[in-house]
């Protein structure tokens, strides 16, 4: 079999496959489909959560399957909360709506984000886990304090906490008040980070 049907095949195996999860049943993000996760299981489902600033956003073929349209990102290194630390994070996604091509799926040079990723596939291709659930945009609110939102708009990211096997009890008496009143909106970036370290274990 010649390389270039060996890749057709791989090519269409890859489309099927995704094909198949947008079918399953969970909750919609812009073209594709998300199970809601809570933050322990955004967490733990990470394999690097960073914070950075977007140096560089764009979108191109995938180098190996022609037939893929792919964002490419790069960020400048804040902080490191899991995995190994680096200056610059460089990772490609692969795009899940059309309209992901005209706005490079919502990233733009300068913008600030905490990241919580998936590992990279054997394609090189990776994702926040849960796609916009994974991914935090942080601004400033008017008393100039840092505050981080997801895609979903942090709506039941604390869902299930409580009562979680030996985690709750890692939480701060502030923290476990937030879980408990928590229903959706920002969430003080300090605040967040300080919860995403006791759920991987690097608090």
């Amino acid at each position: 079999m010649s390389t270039d049907n060996t890749r057709r095949i791989l090519e269409h195996f890859l489309l099927a496959a995704i094909a198949c999860l947008a079918m399953s049943p969970a909750v919609a993000q812009r073209g594709a489909i998300t199970v809601p996760r809570n933050l322990d299981e955004l967490t733990d489902g990470a394999q690097d959560i960073i914070r950075g600033t977007v140096t560089d956003a764009r979108v191109e073929k995938h180098p190996e399957l022609d037939n893929l349209h792919t964002i490419v990102v790069t960020l400048r290194v804040r902080e490191t909360l899991k995995g190994a630390a680096r200056e610059t994070y460089t990772f490609r996604q692969y795009i899940w709506d059309l309209r992901d091509r005209s706005d490079v799926a919502g990233y733009r040079k300068g913008q600030e984000l905490l990241l919580l990723m998936n590992g990279s596939s054997r394609y090189g291709l990776t994702s926040p886990v849960g796609l916009e659930q994974g991914r935090f945009r942080i601004q400033r609110d008017r008393s100039g304090r840092e505050i981080a939102t997801n895609g979903a708009g942090n709506a039941r990211l604390f869902d299930r906490l409580q009562g979680a096997p030996g985690k709750p009890a890692a939480l701060t008496p502030q923290q476990a008040s937030l879980v408990a009143r928590h229903r959706s909106g920002p969430i003080a970036l300090d605040e967040l980070a300080a919860m995403i370290r006791v759920y991987s274990g690097n608090n």
